[in-house]
């Protein structure tokens, strides 16, 4: 055997050792997660106006029942939906003209932002919005997300500690039909969610937020430039709450699971979803991304088989490596996030962690993005828009 071959094979098999460290990291972390995560109800009876802030744009698969969620809250303090669109003519209000009627005691208003205030559309409407909003604390989540009838109480525990100045959740991504969508759901519960967990144990807490909740305040937003310093953002979540930690905030991790809706994906659809993900990553943890690659256990563990030319080591190797991968994933996705499509699409993991480990390497092949049919150039991100895509 050539000195090459022993090389590819020991570089194979130390990067399969660094990806199954980081899933019994990973396993450690999601202990620790369940042990002292926050949650439940609301101590001393604290339950503070909440406004709900939900920019939209057209009408999304299992929307309307997202927002129906929203409105059988069982919380004891007083909240209110403001809906954010850019046109009147968008078919999102006539969304919001029905919940009206269907639940008339619950207070929903709609205000048309009519400025395009930077590159992102969300951002610009949540500018025009939060002057609307009643309440002192307030809550940013997509259209689609939706929530248990515990949602409000369980957030809003999170801020009975003075110190918090961003409250968010975990999530899970209900897979609307088809392999993309079904891969991409995988992906966010064994994946995304495990990588989540690390960073809090490993950093002490968490320095971001996730779009499925983004619970603050006003004062805490004004302290740190308020949602107009963040108009030209792509990830916006990230950076909520990397500014709320670097302005001496914390940033708390709520157990409260939430549903965001996983579209049909064409594969065109999937990998320019996947790459919008990576890039937007990348660009927000620039060095902790670099590390994401041996993440991949599962494609370096295989790739170590066939390179040894199928030898008995690189199958032990290969077995410990599967072991480990699918004990996060039944950990993270079935223990923490509940999430049942885990279970049925386990078999699929091989594959969706091979795709991951390619959109982490093309996600360094350029900066470009394409986002809700606009395509635009990330330069540490910063959105500068090109055009519409071709």
């Amino acid at each position: 055997m050539d000195w090459i071959a022993v090389v590819v094979q020991g570089v194979l098999g130390l990067l399969t050792l660094c990806g199954v460290a980081y899933g019994l990291i990973a396993l450690w972390s999601a202990r620790d997660f369940e042990r002292s995560s926050r949650g439940g109800s609301a101590r001393g009876g604290f339950a503070p106006g909440v406004s709900i802030l939900k920019p939209v744009k057209g009408v999304d698969a299992r929307m309307y029942a997202g927002l129906v969620s929203h409105c059988v809250q069982e919380y004891t303090g007083e909240f209110e939906l403001v809906f954010g669109v850019s046109s009147l003519e968008d078919a999102a209000v006539r969304e919001v003209a029905r919940l009206r009627v269907e639940y008339p005691g619950v207070s929903i208003r709609l205000v048309e932002c009519t400025e395009r205030l930077g590159a992102s559309g969300k951002m610009s409407n949540l500018v025009q919005m939060l002057p609307e909003a009643r309440f002192e604390h307030v809550i940013v989540n997509d259209s689609d997300i939706r929530v248990s009838p515990k949602y409000l109480e369980r957030v809003m525990a999170g801020f009975v500690d003075d110190g918090v100045g961003l409250v968010t959740v975990p999530y899970v991504g209900r897979a609307e039909g088809g392999l993309w969508s079904r891969l991409e759901a995988l992906g966010i519960a064994t994946d995304f969610m495990p990588g989540v967990l690390v960073a809090r144990k490993l950093e002490g807490g968490i320095r971001f937020g996730l779009g499925s909740t983004l619970a603050t305040t006003k004062t805490a937003l004004a302290a740190i430039g308020g949602f107009e310093s963040m108009v030209d953002q792509l990830a916006d979540d990230y950076e909520l709450g990397a500014r709320m930690s670097a302005a001496g905030y914390e940033v708390a991790l709520v157990r409260e699971v939430v549903e965001t809706t996983v579209p049909a994906y064409t594969l065109r659809g999937f990998c320019e979803h996947q790459l919008r993900w990576a890039r937007s990553t990348r660009d927000s943890r620039r060095w902790g991304y670099v590390g994401v690659g041996v993440t991949f256990v599962l494609p370096w563990s295989m790739a170590t088989v066939v390179a040894s030319g199928f030898t008995l080591w690189s199958f032990s190797l290969f077995s410990m490596a599967l072991l480990v991968r699918v004990s996060v994933a039944l950990t993270v996705g079935v223990g923490i996030l509940r999430d049942g499509q885990v279970l049925r699409d386990i078999v699929w993991l091989p594959l969706r962690d091979c795709f991951g480990l390619f959109f982490w390497a093309w996600s360094y092949a350029g900066d470009t993005i394409v986002w809700r049919g606009e395509k635009f150039r990330l330069r540490r991100g910063v959105l500068e828009k090109l055009g519409s895509r071709v």
